[in-house]
Order: C-alpha cells, then structure tokens, then sequence
C-alpha cells in the first residue's frame, strides 16, 4: 500500500521517473558505444554480453515511456539522457586504450633522427623512401597498442611538428609471420628497436 501510494505519487511520476529514466538511458546508450568500440576492435567475445544488457536496459527505460505516454517530462528524461549519454560515450572512447592503431608518418627524407629516436623507444618501424610533389619523403609505418600512441605523438611533434601523419584502428595483426617471410628475402620489414641502443 505504501509502494502504490509512492508509485502513483506526483513527485515520483515528475521527478523521479524522468531521472530514472534519464540515467537508464545514459547507461544503455554508453553501453552501445563501448560495444561498437570493442566490435571495431576485434573484441568479438564481450561484445555480445553487453549488447545483451544493453538492450535490456533499453526495454525497461523505453516500456516505462510507452505506459506513461502522458508524462513530458519522461520524454525529456528519455531524450536528455541519449545526448548525454552519447557524450559519456564519446569520453569512454578517449579514455579506452584498447587495441592496436598504425601511425603512418609522412615526413621529408630528413628523417633518420626521428627514426632514430622510435627504435630507441622500442616502436616497430617500416621506413620506405617516396616522392613527394615537392621532393623526396619518407614514410614511416609504426603498427603499436593505442596506450602507446600518445608518447609516439608527443615524440613526433617535439621531432618533426609539420610531418603529415594518419591514424587508423587495425583489428588484426600478424607480425610473427611477416618478419618469419621478409627475414626470407633478406631483410627485416619491421625493425624492432632495443633499450640501451
């Protein structure tokens, strides 16, 4: 009788059913974001548990909408809450060092002292010489964990601030076999640098 009175109550109906809502919203659709992330990253096993409960937030939040179709404030709450939470979704993404990227580095044929200083970092390098439309390049490929990336980042722009680099997320990577089949030919593709060198 006490739940019922509380339930039916305008406070709970106007104010804390929005906010439930709000927050279940938020919860769902940060779900959905880490979810696609781990996909996009070659996480296939957990990604389908939290799709699972994911979507199970989603029922709860979006039945209690549809059964109390006259309250606007609840709409509010739904809507507030996918905004909001596609924003704590995009920072859950900044701050997950999950995975491997390839930084790919364009830069004048002037290069050695930043190749140099990456294999003393220990990064896996592919160097290759190019032509530019205003000369000779060099392009350096650097396949490393995405917590890495920063230090790489920081490491080129205090070396080479004007070089043109891309980002890209990889979801497989087999190394072991590409040094086993370039070591074949004679020469090493990824050059492994060592601390102390």
């Amino acid at each position: 009788m006490v739940l019922e009175n509380i339930l039916s109550s305008p406070w709970y109906e106007y104010l804390v059913l929005p906010v439930l809502i709000f927050l279940g919203r938020i919860l769902d659709v940060s779900m959905g974001t880490i979810r696609v992330i781990f996909i996009a990253r070659g996480f296939r096993k957990i990604a389908p548990f939290i799709g699972f409960f994911e979507v199970l937030i989603w029922l709860l939040v979006a039945r209690q909408v549809l059964v109390d179709l006259p309250n606007f404030v609840a709409y509010i709450g739904y809507a507030g809450g996918f905004a909001t939470g596609t924003y704590v979704g995009m920072k859950i993404e900044e701050k997950l060092s999950v995975g491997k990227v390839i930084l790919r580095i364009i830069t004048g044929s002037k290069a050695d002292d930043l190749v140099k200083a990456m294999k003393k970092e220990n990064y896996g390098l592919t160097v290759a010489q190019a032509k530019g439309s205003e000369g000779d390049v060099k392009i350096i490929f650097s396949v490393m964990e995405r917590k890495q990336l920063k230090k790489a980042l920081d490491l080129l722009n205090k070396m080479h601030p004007h070089a043109f680099y891309t980002i890209e997320d990889i979801r497989f990577e087999h190394e072991k076999a590409l040094l086993q089949v370039t070591k074949k030919k004679g020469f090493s593709l990824f050059e492994r640098g060592r601390k102390g060198k």
